[in-house]
């Protein structure tokens, strides 16, 4: 007779089995590219250079020596890690110097900084949710957000992605709730395309409830001068809650929740995923000091560069035939299709020395596979010259 136990196991592997269908029907699986260089131009895959258009390295510093030379400042002077969590010994000065930094330069009050986004994304609606809360949130926003949401047992209900009038219709209906929450993006990652945030911040103004932006590809990005979603949006003294990677444009590590003052202290005491993990490495952090120098000092320069690679990869793209979305950020994406063809163009632009950032189901529906290319500002012009030669001929082969 069968061992009860042995059978449990068995049965718990067997549901756990990763189904690839899709990668081995495509011949090829993009994900988890084993890079073998830092994020200059070209990166290195396998002994072979490839041109980078997957990072969101957007103004090409996380290989920029001065960010080297400060994170191992940081080294120097406070070692690898604090190896304790910021509330018990791992808060440092830097750790301070940091957030205070962060806080001015999104022009909020106070900063928060968590390993991760993901984290800062997770923990901030536990943190803050009440019995008879509810959460309304753009179906189109990160999986770390809804995540959050969800874990917080609070109604919550999605609206049509950038849909104004459908959320005004839900915000209408919603005074029963003892406090409503609005959740968003500043540009959705998949396409490129941006919130009508002012818009939206209106409406939370108007109806009593608290607005929650990710500015993950804003922050460093958007605005004059590159201060994201509240500078480009002409928001001041803003009344909601700021959630932002820093592993984006910031060219760094981590996630970051900035607002009220009295929020970020109450969030301090009060986030479980800030006060049992780890503090973030005093070489990340003094790298992150230095990058948002350059930003201040360099945006418009670095942020030129950016623009001009995007939209000469974009014109080309629309000249070849390519089906795009309309994006509004520097993100080109392909209508690539169902998740098959999308891994199959995915594998041909690899094999042409190409990498790039293929969505396909659960990700994004199963018949609107995208591919996102990013080209980054230290991307050279001869770079930029050859990506535009290879997808020629990619979509002349195809033709």
């Amino acid at each position: 007779m069968p061992d009860p136990g042995s059978m449990s196991l068995q049965r718990f592997y067997q549901d756990h089995v990763l189904d690839d269908t899709v990668a081995r029907e495509a011949g090829f699986n993009p994900y988890y590219p084993l890079i073998q260089s830092g994020l200059d131009d070209p990166i290195v895959i396998d002994g072979k250079p490839f041109i980078n258009l997957a990072s969101n390295n957007y103004l090409g510093l996380s290989a920029d020596i001065r960010l080297a030379e400060a994170a191992i400042d940081g080294i120097r002077k406070y070692g690898v890690s604090m190896c304790a969590t910021p509330v018990a010994s791992g808060y440092s000065d830097l750790f301070r110097d940091a957030e205070d930094a962060l806080s001015s330069f999104s022009g909020l009050e106070a900063s928060l900084i968590f390993p991760s986004c993901y984290q800062a994304n997770n923990g901030l609606f536990k943190a803050i949710a009440r019995q008879g809360d509810l959460f309304l949130f753009d179906r189109c926003a990160h999986s770390s957000l809804i995540e959050g949401i969800r874990s917080t047992g609070c109604d919550n209900r999605p609206f049509r992605h950038n849909d104004l009038e459908h959320l005004e219709n839900i915000l209408k209906r919603s005074t029963s709730h003892q406090q409503v929450f609005v959740v968003t993006e500043s540009v959705f990652s998949t396409e490129g395309v941006m919130a009508p945030f002012l818009e939206m911040y209106a409406l939370c103004l108007h109806y009593g409830a608290i607005p929650v932006i990710d500015d993950s590809h804003g922050i460093g990005v958007i605005g004059k001068k590159g201060r994201g979603i509240l500078e480009y949006s002409g928001i001041q003294d803003f009344q909601g809650i700021y959630t932002a990677s820093l592993g984006k444009a910031l060219a760094v590590n981590g996630g970051v929740v900035s607002g009220k003052n009295s929020l970020i202290r109450y969030l301090r005491y009060f986030t479980s995923h800030l006060i049992y993990s780890t503090a973030i490495m005093p070489a990340t952090l003094n790298a992150l000091l230095r990058v948002l120098q350059i930003i201040g000092d360099e945006f418009t320069e670095i942020s030129g560069r950016l623009w001009s690679h995007t939209n000469r990869l974009a014109e080309a793209l629309k000249k070849a035939g390519y089906r795009m979305t309309l994006s509004e950020s520097p993100i080109n994406s392909i209508c690539a299709g169902n998740s098959l063809e999308t891994l199959q163009m995915t594998r041909r632009l690899f094999d042409a020395g190409i990498l790039s950032t293929p969505f396909i189901y659960p990700s994004v529906p199963e018949e609107n596979g995208r591919i996102r290319l990013i080209a980054g500002a230290n991307l050279k012009e001869s770079s930029i010259d050859q990506a535009i030669r290879i997808f020629n001929s990619i979509k002349d082969e195809n033709s």
